[in-house]
């Protein structure tokens, strides 16, 4: 399978080429790869693709996926319904 159509992170169609690019131009940590592809900032918040970054990152920089940070979660790191937060809007008024 050619590496342009692996993708890497289904929320955001990044692809693993593109992963690879980026780490190949000097993009070393989980968090630069995220602020320019939104990497694990999807519904998934990088359940799903955040275990291959940190593998490609292990590969290209020779460090052991144990030393490489995972990215920091801010909340909400699950999805909340918009009826929820109405809900309790309606309360606080």
């Amino acid at each position: 399978m050619n590496n342009e159509d692996v993708i890497v992170c289904r929320c955001s169609d990044v692809t693993l080429k593109e992963l690879r690019d980026l780490i190949d131009e000097g993009y070393h940590t989980f968090e630069e790869i995220k602020r320019i592809t939104r990497i694990g900032m999807g519904p998934c918040q990088g359940k799903t693709c955040g275990q291959i970054v940190l593998r490609e990152l292990s590969r290209a920089t020779g460090k052991p996926i144990t030393e490489l940070q995972f990215q920091t979660n801010r909340p909400p790191i699950v999805g909340v319904k918009l009826d929820l937060i109405a809900e309790e809007a309606k309360r606080d008024d």
